[in-house]
Protein backbone atom coordinates (compact mmCIF):
# COMPACT_ATOMS: atom_id res chain seq x y z
CA UNK A 1 0.00 0.00 0.00
CA UNK A 2 2.94 2.21 0.84
CA UNK A 3 4.27 1.67 -2.79
CA UNK A 4 1.28 2.23 -3.86
CA UNK A 5 0.61 5.55 -2.67
CA UNK A 6 3.91 6.62 -3.44
CA UNK A 7 3.82 5.74 -6.85
CA UNK A 8 0.63 7.35 -7.31
CA UNK A 9 1.75 10.18 -5.37
CA UNK A 10 5.05 10.22 -8.13
CA UNK A 11 2.45 10.23 -10.93
CA UNK A 12 0.05 12.93 -9.92
CA UNK A 13 2.91 15.15 -9.58
CA UNK A 14 4.38 14.54 -12.95
CA UNK A 15 0.80 15.06 -14.52
CA UNK A 16 0.45 18.58 -12.33
CA UNK A 17 3.98 19.28 -13.53
CA UNK A 18 3.86 18.01 -16.70
CA UNK A 19 0.46 19.11 -17.45
CA UNK A 20 -0.11 20.09 -21.49
CA UNK A 21 2.37 16.98 -21.76
CA UNK A 22 -0.38 14.66 -19.40
CA UNK A 23 -3.12 16.24 -21.02
CA UNK A 24 -2.26 14.95 -24.78
CA UNK A 25 -1.01 11.84 -23.26
CA UNK A 26 -4.42 10.76 -21.91
CA UNK A 27 -6.44 12.49 -24.66
CA UNK A 28 -7.44 9.30 -26.27
CA UNK A 29 -8.57 7.96 -22.84
CA UNK A 30 -10.64 11.08 -22.47
CA UNK A 31 -12.03 10.89 -25.68
CA UNK A 32 -13.04 7.14 -25.28
CA UNK A 33 -14.09 7.65 -22.04
CA UNK A 34 -16.80 10.39 -23.16
CA UNK A 35 -17.71 8.42 -25.69
CA UNK A 36 -18.65 5.37 -23.53
CA UNK A 37 -20.48 7.93 -21.27
CA UNK A 38 -22.17 9.94 -24.05
CA UNK A 39 -23.10 6.44 -25.91
CA UNK A 40 -24.54 4.38 -23.01
CA UNK A 41 -26.41 7.84 -21.88
CA UNK A 42 -27.78 8.25 -25.39
CA UNK A 43 -28.91 4.88 -26.10
CA UNK A 44 -30.39 4.42 -22.36
CA UNK A 45 -32.37 7.86 -23.36
CA UNK A 46 -33.15 6.65 -26.61
CA UNK A 47 -34.96 3.17 -25.04
CA UNK A 48 -36.58 5.00 -22.55
CA UNK A 49 -38.32 7.49 -25.16
CA UNK A 50 -39.13 4.84 -27.46
CA UNK A 51 -40.68 2.34 -24.82
CA UNK A 52 -42.90 5.32 -23.10
CA UNK A 53 -43.73 5.98 -26.70
CA UNK A 54 -44.75 2.84 -27.56
CA UNK A 55 -46.25 1.69 -25.20
CA UNK A 56 -48.68 5.14 -24.32
CA UNK A 57 -49.61 4.52 -28.21
CA UNK A 58 -49.71 0.49 -28.14
CA UNK A 59 -50.34 -0.28 -24.40
CA UNK A 60 -48.61 -2.46 -22.28
CA UNK A 61 -51.13 -5.11 -22.11
CA UNK A 62 -53.02 -5.12 -25.00
CA UNK A 63 -51.86 -6.32 -28.52
CA UNK A 64 -53.48 -5.40 -31.93
CA UNK A 65 -54.70 -7.71 -35.26
CA UNK A 66 -54.86 -5.91 -38.60
CA UNK A 67 -54.51 -6.96 -42.09
CA UNK A 68 -50.79 -6.86 -42.81
CA UNK A 69 -48.28 -8.11 -40.24
CA UNK A 70 -45.91 -5.79 -39.17
CA UNK A 71 -42.56 -8.50 -39.80
CA UNK A 72 -42.81 -9.30 -42.85
CA UNK A 73 -40.09 -11.11 -45.67
CA UNK A 74 -39.53 -9.96 -49.39
CA UNK A 75 -41.06 -13.32 -50.33
CA UNK A 76 -43.91 -12.76 -47.96
CA UNK A 77 -45.28 -9.69 -49.47
CA UNK A 78 -47.46 -11.27 -52.79
CA UNK A 79 -49.34 -13.55 -49.86
CA UNK A 80 -49.44 -11.01 -47.73
CA UNK A 81 -51.45 -8.31 -50.12
CA UNK A 82 -53.93 -10.90 -50.97
CA UNK A 83 -55.34 -10.69 -47.17
CA UNK A 84 -58.71 -10.37 -46.55
CA UNK A 85 -59.53 -6.85 -44.64
CA UNK A 86 -60.60 -7.41 -41.07
CA UNK A 87 -64.61 -7.40 -40.65
CA UNK A 88 -66.41 -5.98 -37.86
CA UNK A 89 -68.30 -9.31 -37.40
CA UNK A 90 -64.56 -11.06 -36.64
CA UNK A 91 -64.69 -9.14 -33.36
CA UNK A 92 -67.60 -11.05 -31.99
CA UNK A 93 -66.41 -14.19 -33.14
CA UNK A 94 -62.86 -13.43 -31.26
CA UNK A 95 -64.48 -12.81 -28.16
CA UNK A 96 -67.17 -15.40 -27.98
CA UNK A 97 -64.36 -17.89 -28.24
CA UNK A 98 -62.22 -17.62 -25.11
CA UNK A 99 -63.09 -16.57 -21.95
CA UNK A 100 -59.26 -15.22 -21.63
CA UNK A 101 -60.15 -12.09 -23.70
CA UNK A 102 -61.65 -9.23 -21.70
CA UNK A 103 -62.13 -6.50 -24.26
CA UNK A 104 -61.92 -5.96 -28.08
CA UNK A 105 -62.17 -2.59 -29.59
CA UNK A 106 -62.39 -1.87 -34.09
CA UNK A 107 -60.76 1.11 -35.25
CA UNK A 108 -60.18 2.69 -38.35
CA UNK A 109 -58.50 5.97 -39.18
CA UNK A 110 -58.16 8.12 -41.83
CA UNK A 111 -56.58 12.16 -42.72
CA UNK A 112 -59.44 14.47 -43.10
CA UNK A 113 -59.37 18.29 -42.79
CA UNK A 114 -60.93 19.78 -38.88
CA UNK A 115 -62.31 23.06 -39.25
CA UNK A 116 -63.89 25.66 -36.56
CA UNK A 117 -65.27 29.17 -37.36
CA UNK A 118 -62.78 29.31 -40.36
CA UNK A 119 -59.56 27.94 -39.03
CA UNK A 120 -59.23 24.31 -40.41
CA UNK A 121 -56.24 21.86 -39.52
CA UNK A 122 -55.47 19.77 -43.07
CA UNK A 123 -54.48 15.98 -42.59
CA UNK A 124 -55.28 15.49 -38.99
CA UNK A 125 -56.12 11.73 -38.79
CA UNK A 126 -59.64 11.00 -37.60
CA UNK A 127 -59.98 7.49 -35.94
CA UNK A 128 -62.99 5.54 -35.40
CA UNK A 129 -63.83 3.83 -32.46
CA UNK A 130 -66.16 0.65 -31.11
CA UNK A 131 -67.67 0.72 -28.19
CA UNK A 132 -65.28 -1.31 -25.95
CA UNK A 133 -62.03 1.61 -26.71
CA UNK A 134 -63.31 2.85 -23.04
CA UNK A 135 -61.47 -0.15 -21.54
CA UNK A 136 -58.04 0.90 -23.52
CA UNK A 137 -56.05 2.93 -21.26
CA UNK A 138 -54.36 4.28 -24.11
CA UNK A 139 -57.64 6.51 -24.59
CA UNK A 140 -57.64 9.03 -21.80
CA UNK A 141 -58.89 12.85 -21.42
CA UNK A 142 -57.54 16.27 -19.62
CA UNK A 143 -61.03 17.88 -20.05
CA UNK A 144 -64.08 16.90 -20.37
CA UNK A 145 -64.96 13.29 -21.06
CA UNK A 146 -64.82 9.99 -23.32
CA UNK A 147 -67.55 9.53 -25.79
CA UNK A 148 -69.90 7.23 -24.10
CA UNK A 149 -70.50 3.49 -25.66
CA UNK A 150 -74.16 4.74 -26.00
CA UNK A 151 -73.36 7.58 -27.95
CA UNK A 152 -71.18 5.25 -30.26
CA UNK A 153 -73.75 2.24 -30.36
CA UNK A 154 -76.19 5.30 -31.58
CA UNK A 155 -73.93 7.30 -33.62
CA UNK A 156 -74.50 10.15 -31.97
CA UNK A 157 -72.29 13.18 -33.27
CA UNK A 158 -69.72 13.95 -30.67
CA UNK A 159 -66.01 13.72 -31.14
CA UNK A 160 -62.96 13.90 -29.08
CA UNK A 161 -60.45 15.88 -29.99
CA UNK A 162 -55.97 15.51 -29.92
CA UNK A 163 -53.83 18.40 -27.82
CA UNK A 164 -52.32 20.20 -31.07
CA UNK A 165 -56.25 20.08 -32.65
CA UNK A 166 -57.59 22.01 -29.71
CA UNK A 167 -54.79 24.50 -29.35
CA UNK A 168 -54.99 25.70 -32.65
CA UNK A 169 -58.44 25.53 -33.30
CA UNK A 170 -59.64 26.77 -30.31
CA UNK A 171 -56.58 28.58 -28.11
CA UNK A 172 -57.49 30.42 -25.33
CA UNK A 173 -61.15 29.61 -25.59
CA UNK A 174 -62.75 26.20 -24.19
CA UNK A 175 -63.65 23.21 -26.58
CA UNK A 176 -66.07 22.18 -24.92
CA UNK A 177 -69.81 21.76 -26.32
CA UNK A 178 -68.19 23.50 -28.85
CA UNK A 179 -69.48 22.09 -32.69
CA UNK A 180 -66.51 21.43 -35.22
CA UNK A 181 -66.79 20.13 -38.87
CA UNK A 182 -65.02 16.93 -40.31
CA UNK A 183 -65.15 16.37 -43.41
CA UNK A 184 -68.34 17.20 -44.35
CA UNK A 185 -70.17 16.41 -40.76
CA UNK A 186 -70.45 18.27 -37.41
CA UNK A 187 -69.60 16.80 -34.03
CA UNK A 188 -69.53 18.40 -30.56
CA UNK A 189 -66.58 18.31 -28.79
CA UNK A 190 -67.17 16.21 -25.67
CA UNK A 191 -63.54 15.93 -23.95
CA UNK A 192 -59.54 17.02 -25.38
CA UNK A 193 -57.39 14.40 -25.32
CA UNK A 194 -54.63 13.67 -22.87
CA UNK A 195 -51.26 15.02 -24.27
CA UNK A 196 -49.17 12.47 -26.30
CA UNK A 197 -46.08 15.01 -27.05
CA UNK A 198 -44.45 13.96 -30.68
CA UNK A 199 -43.16 10.72 -31.70
CA UNK A 200 -39.61 10.76 -34.06
CA UNK A 201 -40.54 14.31 -34.66
CA UNK A 202 -44.29 13.55 -35.66
CA UNK A 203 -46.90 14.80 -33.24
CA UNK A 204 -49.29 12.10 -31.47
CA UNK A 205 -51.72 15.04 -30.73
CA UNK A 206 -52.93 15.85 -34.37
CA UNK A 207 -56.55 13.52 -34.30
CA UNK A 208 -59.90 13.68 -33.57
CA UNK A 209 -62.14 10.15 -31.85
CA UNK A 210 -65.61 9.51 -33.41
CA UNK A 211 -67.80 7.01 -33.30
CA UNK A 212 -66.84 4.02 -35.66
CA UNK A 213 -70.54 3.67 -37.46
CA UNK A 214 -70.43 7.54 -38.30
CA UNK A 215 -66.53 7.07 -39.35
CA UNK A 216 -67.61 4.15 -41.66
CA UNK A 217 -70.41 6.72 -43.51
CA UNK A 218 -68.16 9.32 -43.85
CA UNK A 219 -65.10 7.09 -45.44
CA UNK A 220 -67.05 4.29 -46.85
CA UNK A 221 -65.99 0.36 -45.34
CA UNK A 222 -63.71 -0.40 -48.23
CA UNK A 223 -61.26 3.23 -47.98
CA UNK A 224 -59.49 2.47 -44.58
CA UNK A 225 -58.05 -0.56 -42.98
CA UNK A 226 -60.06 -1.75 -39.43
CA UNK A 227 -57.97 -3.29 -36.96
CA UNK A 228 -58.65 -4.51 -33.75
CA UNK A 229 -57.26 -3.66 -30.32
CA UNK A 230 -57.77 -6.48 -27.52
CA UNK A 231 -56.96 -6.48 -24.20
CA UNK A 232 -57.06 -9.73 -21.77
CA UNK A 233 -58.70 -10.08 -18.81
CA UNK A 234 -55.47 -9.75 -16.68
CA UNK A 235 -52.38 -8.71 -18.01
CA UNK A 236 -51.17 -12.28 -17.22
CA UNK A 237 -53.37 -13.54 -19.86
CA UNK A 238 -51.68 -11.84 -22.54
CA UNK A 239 -49.88 -14.71 -24.32
CA UNK A 240 -53.36 -16.77 -23.95
CA UNK A 241 -55.48 -14.44 -25.31
CA UNK A 242 -53.22 -14.16 -28.51
CA UNK A 243 -53.19 -17.57 -28.84
CA UNK A 244 -56.65 -17.89 -28.58
CA UNK A 245 -57.75 -15.02 -30.76
CA UNK A 246 -54.96 -16.60 -33.30
CA UNK A 247 -57.12 -19.38 -33.62
CA UNK A 248 -60.42 -17.83 -33.26
CA UNK A 249 -59.97 -15.80 -36.33
CA UNK A 250 -58.41 -18.90 -38.27
CA UNK A 251 -61.83 -20.86 -37.58
CA UNK A 252 -64.00 -17.83 -38.72
CA UNK A 253 -61.94 -17.46 -41.69
CA UNK A 254 -61.77 -21.19 -42.37
CA UNK A 255 -58.17 -21.71 -42.62
CA UNK A 256 -56.29 -25.10 -42.96
CA UNK A 257 -53.87 -26.28 -40.26
CA UNK A 258 -50.91 -25.96 -43.00
CA UNK A 259 -52.55 -22.83 -44.43
CA UNK A 260 -50.08 -19.65 -43.01
CA UNK A 261 -51.86 -16.98 -40.76
CA UNK A 262 -53.44 -13.94 -43.27
CA UNK A 263 -53.29 -11.62 -40.88
CA UNK A 264 -50.85 -9.56 -38.43
CA UNK A 265 -50.98 -9.80 -34.92
CA UNK A 266 -48.72 -7.41 -32.91
CA UNK A 267 -47.57 -6.06 -29.36
CA UNK A 268 -45.62 -3.43 -28.26
CA UNK A 269 -42.52 -5.92 -27.56
CA UNK A 270 -42.71 -6.49 -31.24
CA UNK A 271 -42.32 -2.47 -32.18
CA UNK A 272 -39.75 -3.02 -29.45
CA UNK A 273 -38.12 -5.75 -30.95
CA UNK A 274 -37.82 -4.41 -34.39
CA UNK A 275 -36.23 -1.03 -32.27
CA UNK A 276 -33.77 -3.31 -30.58
CA UNK A 277 -32.75 -5.14 -33.46
CA UNK A 278 -32.35 -1.78 -35.82
CA UNK A 279 -30.16 -0.04 -33.26
CA UNK A 280 -27.91 -2.96 -32.10
CA UNK A 281 -25.59 -2.50 -35.37
CA UNK A 282 -24.83 0.98 -34.28
CA UNK A 283 -24.45 0.24 -31.16
CA UNK A 284 -21.59 -2.16 -32.50
CA UNK A 285 -20.48 0.41 -34.33
CA UNK A 286 -19.67 2.60 -31.43
CA UNK A 287 -18.11 0.42 -29.62
CA UNK A 288 -15.92 -0.42 -32.19
CA UNK A 289 -15.07 3.53 -32.50
CA UNK A 290 -14.45 3.58 -28.59
CA UNK A 291 -12.30 0.57 -28.61
CA UNK A 292 -10.35 2.05 -31.18
CA UNK A 293 -9.89 5.38 -29.29
CA UNK A 294 -8.92 3.07 -26.29
CA UNK A 295 -5.90 1.14 -28.28
CA UNK A 296 -4.87 4.68 -29.76
CA UNK A 297 -4.61 6.15 -26.09
CA UNK A 298 -2.74 2.81 -24.69
CA UNK A 299 0.02 2.93 -27.22
CA UNK A 300 0.57 6.93 -26.40
CA UNK A 301 0.61 6.27 -22.64
CA UNK A 302 3.03 3.44 -23.97
CA UNK A 303 5.13 6.06 -25.74
CA UNK A 304 4.88 8.17 -22.91
CA UNK A 305 6.11 5.78 -19.85
CA UNK A 306 9.45 4.53 -22.24
CA UNK A 307 10.40 8.40 -22.25
CA UNK A 308 9.35 8.81 -18.71
CA UNK A 309 12.02 5.69 -17.95
CA UNK A 310 14.34 6.92 -19.97
CA UNK A 311 14.60 10.06 -18.22
CA UNK A 312 14.55 8.49 -14.96
CA UNK A 313 16.80 6.15 -15.72
CA UNK A 314 19.55 7.58 -12.89
CA UNK A 315 16.87 6.63 -10.89
CA UNK A 316 15.92 3.47 -11.54
CA UNK A 317 19.41 2.45 -11.08
CA UNK A 318 20.14 4.22 -7.78
CA UNK A 319 16.82 2.61 -6.63
CA UNK A 320 18.31 -1.01 -7.88
CA UNK A 321 21.70 -0.01 -6.23
CA UNK A 322 20.25 0.10 -2.57
CA UNK A 323 18.06 -3.04 -2.62
CA UNK A 324 15.06 -2.32 -5.01
CA UNK A 325 13.55 -5.81 -6.27
CA UNK A 326 12.66 -6.20 -10.07
CA UNK A 327 9.05 -6.19 -9.29
CA UNK A 328 9.45 -2.86 -7.60
CA UNK A 329 10.70 -1.30 -10.27
CA UNK A 330 7.56 -2.86 -12.28
CA UNK A 331 5.38 -1.82 -9.46
CA UNK A 332 6.44 1.52 -9.32
CA UNK A 333 6.27 1.89 -13.31
CA UNK A 334 2.96 0.75 -13.70
CA UNK A 335 1.03 2.32 -11.17
CA UNK A 336 2.06 5.78 -12.51
CA UNK A 337 1.15 4.23 -15.63
CA UNK A 338 -2.54 3.31 -14.60
CA UNK A 339 -2.74 6.45 -12.26
CA UNK A 340 -2.28 8.59 -15.40
CA UNK A 341 -4.44 6.49 -17.35
CA UNK A 342 -7.07 6.81 -14.81
CA UNK A 343 -7.07 10.72 -14.97
CA UNK A 344 -7.77 10.79 -18.29
CA UNK A 345 -11.16 8.59 -17.50
CA UNK A 346 -12.24 10.34 -14.71
CA UNK A 347 -11.54 13.41 -16.87
CA UNK A 348 -13.62 11.79 -19.64
CA UNK A 349 -16.48 10.65 -16.85
CA UNK A 350 -16.93 14.39 -16.09
CA UNK A 351 -17.12 15.40 -19.93
CA UNK A 352 -19.81 12.74 -20.48
CA UNK A 353 -21.96 13.17 -17.40
CA UNK A 354 -22.13 16.92 -19.03
CA UNK A 355 -22.99 15.86 -22.19
CA UNK A 356 -25.72 13.69 -21.44
CA UNK A 357 -26.94 16.37 -18.40
CA UNK A 358 -26.90 18.92 -22.14
CA UNK A 359 -28.88 16.53 -24.09
CA UNK A 360 -31.53 16.01 -21.19
CA UNK A 361 -32.00 19.45 -21.43
CA UNK A 362 -32.24 20.37 -24.98
CA UNK A 363 -34.21 17.25 -26.10
CA UNK A 364 -36.92 14.93 -24.85
CA UNK A 365 -34.62 12.03 -24.50
CA UNK A 366 -33.99 11.68 -20.69
CA UNK A 367 -30.90 10.85 -21.07
CA UNK A 368 -28.66 10.49 -17.57
CA UNK A 369 -25.11 8.89 -16.54
CA UNK A 370 -25.82 5.01 -15.90
CA UNK A 371 -23.54 4.56 -12.62
CA UNK A 372 -22.32 0.96 -14.61
CA UNK A 373 -21.14 2.36 -17.43
CA UNK A 374 -18.99 5.06 -15.05
CA UNK A 375 -17.00 1.73 -13.55
CA UNK A 376 -16.79 0.53 -17.03
CA UNK A 377 -14.94 3.44 -18.34
CA UNK A 378 -12.99 4.06 -15.80
CA UNK A 379 -12.03 0.43 -14.96
CA UNK A 380 -10.90 0.37 -18.88
CA UNK A 381 -8.66 3.14 -18.40
CA UNK A 382 -7.14 1.32 -15.74
CA UNK A 383 -6.81 -1.93 -17.29
CA UNK A 384 -5.23 -0.36 -20.45
CA UNK A 385 -2.94 1.35 -18.47
CA UNK A 386 -1.95 -1.81 -16.85
CA UNK A 387 -1.93 -3.41 -20.74
CA UNK A 388 0.34 -0.80 -22.31
CA UNK A 389 2.47 0.06 -18.86
CA UNK A 390 3.54 -3.16 -18.94
CA UNK A 391 6.12 -2.99 -21.45
CA UNK A 392 8.21 0.40 -19.81
CA UNK A 393 8.13 -1.09 -16.95
CA UNK A 394 9.79 -4.63 -17.69
CA UNK A 395 12.15 -2.46 -19.68
CA UNK A 396 12.78 -0.24 -16.81
CA UNK A 397 13.01 -3.81 -14.20
CA UNK A 398 15.57 -5.02 -16.41
CA UNK A 399 18.22 -2.32 -16.28
CA UNK A 400 21.36 -2.97 -14.85
CA UNK A 401 22.08 -0.92 -12.12
CA UNK A 402 25.79 -0.05 -12.65
CA UNK A 403 25.27 1.00 -16.62
CA UNK A 404 22.09 3.08 -15.60
CA UNK A 405 24.20 5.29 -13.08
CA UNK A 406 26.54 5.79 -15.48
CA UNK A 407 23.52 7.14 -17.79
CA UNK A 408 23.65 10.95 -17.99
Amino acid sequence: MFYFAESAGIALRAIWEYKLRSFLTVLGNIVAVTSIIAVVSLVQGMNQYVTDTIETSVGVDTFTIQRMPIIRTQQDEDRVRNNPRIKITEAAAIKKFSDNIGAIAAQGSSGASIVFRGQSVDGAQVQGVSADYINFATFDVEEGRLISPVEINTMRPVAIIGWDIADKLFGPIDPLDKVIKVGNYHFRVVGVHKKKGSAFGNSQDNFAIIPLGIFQEMFGARNFGLQFMVKPRSPELLNAAIDDATVALRVDRRLRPKDPDNFGLFTADTFLGIYKTATSGIFAILIGVVALSLVVGGIVIMNIMLMVVSERTREIGLRKALGARRRDIVWQILTESVTLSTFGGIIGTLLGAIFAIVISKLSPLPASVQAWSVGIGIGITAVVGLFFGMYPAMRAARLDPIEALRRE
